[in-house]
């Protein structure tokens, strides 16, 4: 089944999706905020002492048509990471999973989209997804696994340098994905600043493969005149990759999220009377990492809902 249409808006940051909001608010115990992060040119905080995960992913074999994934196990998330060359980027990058303690195998996937400054390694640690997820899981919501993928600082989209993260997504992940034993026939998209922007776009391109797109504090301008300098390699490429002013996604479950002391607040607004997602925020917070870990367990839930109904 797909997802409805039914609109849930959620004025504080830290509201969950459906029922889980209070076992998720009392399961978590993210890192503690980050003071004085280094921001980077689209104001997204970068936090390079972000805790780095280390082990390396060990692939068992696709899963079989039909097959029902065995329940996840209580305990800890397990945190791999395998790193090789992309072709579509040209440079070894890094694609980090995190799953739940009984295993991956046959999970649905939510790809985690980090911001400008951040890779794969800190994004987990960023927002301390490690525990999140665990405790997402502990309360109710169907498990699933996550991969956090580098994209540098291409905003997400083919470059007119030849660099292409959408094409490393779809050409390169989804197989190292499947390899692993994930079920990769659907996603789910996560991210903040440059990555909230690119989930939001990786659905509007791909709606046939993107069941859900959770963005915190997207990184969206209303010119290319606007922009960020090197988010976009002409006015062209601006207009070709614009998501401000685009129809939603058919068949695509939304959820944005953004604090009104955010330079993208007003953006995010406008965001959100294009896209109807189906759960907002636009309530206090900023710019931060603080922000993104406060909103992110409502997200998982929401992400984690929406790959249960595709399933």
């Amino acid at each position: 089944m797909r997802p409805s249409r039914r609109t849930l808006v959620i004025s504080a940051p830290v509201a969950a999706a459906g029922a889980v909001v209070a076992g998720l608010a009392a399961g978590c115990h993210g890192p503690s905020a980050t003071t004085g992060p280094h921001a980077t040119a689209d104001g997204t905080a970068s936090s390079a002492a972000a805790q780095r995960a280390g082990t390396e992913s060990t692939p068992r074999g696709p899963v079989p048509p039909g097959a029902v994934p065995r329940a996840a196990a209580a305990g800890p998330a397990v945190v791999a990471s395998t790193t090789f060359t992309s072709a579509a980027r040209r440079r070894p990058v890094t694609m980090v999973t995190v799953t739940p303690a009984g295993g991956g195998r046959g999970l649905p996937v939510c790809l985690v989209l980090h911001g400008r400054g951040d890779d794969a390694r800190r994004a987990v640690g960023l927002l301390g997804l490690d525990r999140l997820l665990p405790a997402a899981i502990d309360a109710g919501v169907a498990p699933f696994a996550l991969a956090a993928v580098d994209g540098g600082e291409t905003y997400w989209h083919p470059r007119a340098s030849g660099d292409d993260p959408e094409a490393m997504i779809l050409d390169e992940i989804r197989p190292r994905l499947a390899a692993a034993g994930l079920r990769t026939t659907r996603l789910a998209a996560l991210g903040w600043s440059m990555g909230g922007y690119g989930a939001l776009l990786l659905a509007r391109r791909h709606p046939d493969l993107v069941v859900a797109a959770a963005a915190s504090s997207p990184a969206m301008w209303r010119s290319y005149g606007a922009s960020a300098p090197g988010a976009f390699d002409s006015a062209a490429d601006f207009a070709a990759h614009r998501i401000l002013g685009t129809a939603p996604a058919p068949e695509v479950a939304y959820r944005i999220d953004c604090g009104d002391a955010d330079p993208f607040a007003a953006v995010s607004r406008r965001a959100v009377a294009d896209l109807r997602p189906q759960e907002h925020s636009l309530g206090p917070g900023g710019h931060t990492p603080a922000y993104w870990r406060a909103v992110a367990p409502a997200q998982l839930a929401f992400v984690g809902a929406a790959l249960n109904r595709a399933a």
